[in-house]
C-alpha cells in the first residue's frame, strides 16, 4: 500500500510524496513450499521395509524403485502419466495386480500431513500472506491435494509433470516466479532437499531447508506477516 503525503516546502509550494507502509500487502514475501517431505512427511519406513523382506530384498530396494527409478523421473517430468510409472514399477518388481494395488496403499500409509505447518500457513494467510507450493511429482499431487484439503492453501500449485522441469532445474523456479508476478527476492522457498535450496538461491530466492527438528515458524521469523 502507498500512503500519499502533502508537504509544504520552503517556497511554500505543495509537494506530494510516497511512503511505502511497513508490512503492507505490497512489501510481503510469498511463502513456497515444497510438498512431499515438507507439508506431508514419511513418520516410519516400516511399511516400505516390510515390502522389502517380503520380496527378499535389501532394504530401501523399493523405495529406490517407487521413488529413485527412471519411470519416477519421467512421471515428474510429465513425460508418462502416474499409471504408466506404476505398470513400470509393478513389472520391475514381478507383481501382479491385486498386490500392485495394496504396495501403492502400504507404500503410502505412514505419510502424515505435518499439522503444525499448516496450521503455521493458514496463520500467515488470514495475515494476508501469499503461500504457493511448488513440488517435483507427477499430474496425481493434485489428486492428493484435493483428497487432503490442501488444495486452498496454495495459490500458484506448480507441479513439475505439468511444467516439464524439476527442481532444481532454474526453470521449475522462474515458472513459479512468472506465476507469482513477483521477482525471486520477494520469494522464501521451504524444502527438504539440499540440492532443491541451492537451486532456489541461485535464481535468487530465499530459501530455507526444512528438517523435521527445524522450528519452521523461528526459521521464518525475517519473512513472516504479522498480525496488524
Amino acid at each position: 500500500m502507498l500512503l500519499l503525503r502533502f508537504w509544504a516546502a520552503s517556497s511554500g509550494t505543495m509537494r506530494l510524496t510516497y511512503q511505502r507502509r511497513k508490512g503492507t500487502s505490497d512489501m510481503h514475501f510469498v511463502l513456497v513450499f515444497d510438498f512431499g517431505g515438507v507439508i506431508v512427511q514419511t513418520q516410519t519406513q516400516a511399511p516400505r521395509h516390510a515390502w522389502d523382506r517380503s520380496l527378499g530384498l535389501a532394504l530401501g530396494t523399493v523405495e529406490s524403485i517407487v521413488h529413485g527409478s527412471e519411470s519416477w523421473r519421467q512421471a515428474q517430468i510429465g513425460r508418462i502419466t502416474h499409471e504408466q510409472h506404476w505398470a513400470a514399477v509393478t513389472r520391475q518388481l514381478g507383481l501382479d495386480a491385486a498386490r500392485a494395488a495394496q504396495l501403492e496403499t502400504d507404500y503410502f500409509s505412514a505419510d502424515a500431513v505435518a499439522q503444525d505447518i499448516v496450521e503455521l500457513i493458514e496463520r500467515q494467510r488470514a495475515r494476508g500472506q501469499r503461500i504457493a507450493l511448488l513440488s517435483n511429482d507427477s499430474s496425481r499431487l493434485r489428486d492428493k491435494l484435493n483428497r487432503l484439503d490442501l488444495t486452498h492453501l496454495f495459490d500458484p500449485i506448480v507441479i513439475s509433470a505439468e511444467i516439464g522441469h524439476m527442481k532444481p532445474d532454474a526453470a521449475a523456479y522462474r515458472s513459479l516466479v512468472d506465476r507469482l508476478g513477483v521477482t525471486p527476492e520477494r520469494t522464501v522457498f521451504i524444502d527438504d532437499m539440499p540440492a532443491n535450496v541451492e537451486g532456489a538461491k541461485a535464481v535468487g530466492m530465499n530459501a530455507v531447508r526444512y528438517t523435521p527438528a527445524l522450528c519452521l515458524e523461528d526459521a521464518l521469523a525475517d519473512y513472516l506477516v504479522s498480525d496488524p
